[in-house]
């Protein structure tokens, strides 16, 4: 009998430290807040049951949301957290090309160079990355100006305005004398153009989201800060496929000069701005909430060639639901098609929609560069909330 006992309580003792690996395990990994669908329940698609319950301090908030308690196994507590309770949005999904031309709020510092064995910009603290928005009081937006006004100082010190992560910074800036010119020892970059994936319309705002990524500068990697850009119709011509440690490519034109939208964002969720005509050839679909998305079978929409998307295969391999997640969920190329015209995910399928139990749930945003057939992807959640905050 006490062999019986000792037994019981071995396995009492392994499970209780289980449970609590399991709830300390879910408390770091679930986000805080949650999107839920009218009167539809919190729960989080997982290997083991998460459900929800109303918190003891519990109470409706100005926005429509309440506190709520994730449960384990609907018994032991895991955190508090925050339901939102919305209208499940009904967004089209896209998956057409799109091209993409922006013009910078000021000129990015591109490369820094020595004039006569000094380096103006670097001495006077510019770097890599600035952001410069106005010299002797006078607003620069472009490469153009900023070399007219360099030059017109004949050489006297001059007034930088830049900004760097957020910040304001000025910096007295003396130009030197070379070929010709008085120069300030930098490269500055105004604009951009590149060709992308569109991920989705909102028919009920006439927004779009994009890319699910910034586009960043070719050199610096940095996202580039807009003042405005526009969207154009671009024609897949087809694309070089993906390797091993070489990702592919999508290779397009634009069809015509004319402008099809504008973007009003370039931020870390994508690129964000309003067509003006809707996709013509897609229904709405609702909106997975990222708690809904599951491993298992998806499909992506994308074009590999022409205007229109077609559709392939993928597998949703795993899921991060965390707040700080670098990245919301991987897919796998499954689609025999694709994996033999572009060898898996290639550059500029960045923005494809990924559909799943006839929700959108996500869209592909980075491809692995050695595996190609496997990629990052975001929650459509995610860029939803961006639309409704970028307008």
């Amino acid at each position: 009998m006490r062999s019986f006992f000792r037994k019981a309580a071995f396995f009492a003792g392994v499970s209780a430290c289980a449970v609590l690996g399991l709830v300390g395990f879910y408390g770091r990994s679930l986000p805080c807040s949650f999107f839920t669908a009218g009167e539809d329940g919190l729960a989080v698609q997982s290997f083991f049951s998460v459900t929800s319950r109303p918190s003891e301090a519990s109470r409706d908030m100005e926005n429509g949301s309440m506190n709520k308690t994730l449960m384990l196994f609907d018994t032991f507590p895991i955190k508090d957290v925050t339901a939102s309770a919305v209208t499940r949005p009904e967004l089209v999904p896209c998956g057409q090309p799109f091209g993409i031309k922006l013009m910078t709020d000021g000129v990015m510092v591109i490369g820094l160079e020595d004039i006569n064995s000094s380096c103006p910009a670097s001495e006077c603290g510019i770097r890599v990355g600035d952001v410069i928005t106005g010299i002797n009081g006078q607003t620069v937006t472009t490469n153009k100006r900023v070399s007219e006004l360099i030059g017109s100082t004949k050489g006297q010190p001059c007034s930088v305005s830049f900004s760097r992560d957020g910040r304001r910074r000025t910096a007295l800036l003396t130009p030197v004398y070379s070929g010709g010119t008085y120069k300030a020892g930098m490269w500055v970059r105004d604009s951009s153009a590149g060709i992308g994936t569109l991920t989705f319309y909102d028919p009920g705002s006439g927004a779009f989201a994009g890319l699910g990524h910034p586009i960043c500068d070719a050199d610096t990697k940095l996202p580039l800060p807009i003042s405005h850009g526009t969207v154009g119709e671009v024609k897949i011509n087809g694309c070089t496929r993906s390797r091993h440690g070489e990702p592919g490519q999508l290779l397009g034109e634009f069809l015509s000069s004319d402008t099809t939208g504008s973007i009003t964002a370039n931020i870390s969720e994508g690129v964000f701005g309003r067509l003006d005509n809707p996709p013509a050839s897609a229904e709405a679909l609702p909106l997975g909430f990222k708690q809904e998305v599951r491993q298992g079978e998806a499909y992506i929409l994308s074009t590999l060639s022409g205007t229109e998307p077609r559709r392939y295969s993928v597998e949703i391999e795993s899921i991060d639901l965390s707040d700080d997640a670098p990245h919301d969920m991987i897919v796998h190329v499954t689609d025999p098609e694709l994996l033999d015209e572009a060898g898996g995910i290639v550059q500029g399928m960045s923005g494809s929609p990924i559909i799943q139990d006839g929700r959108l749930v996500g869209a592909v945003t980075h491809v692995f560069v050695d595996d190609p057939t496997r990629g990052y992807a975001i929650f459509a959640e995610e860029m939803y909330r961006q639309t409704c905050t970028v307008g």
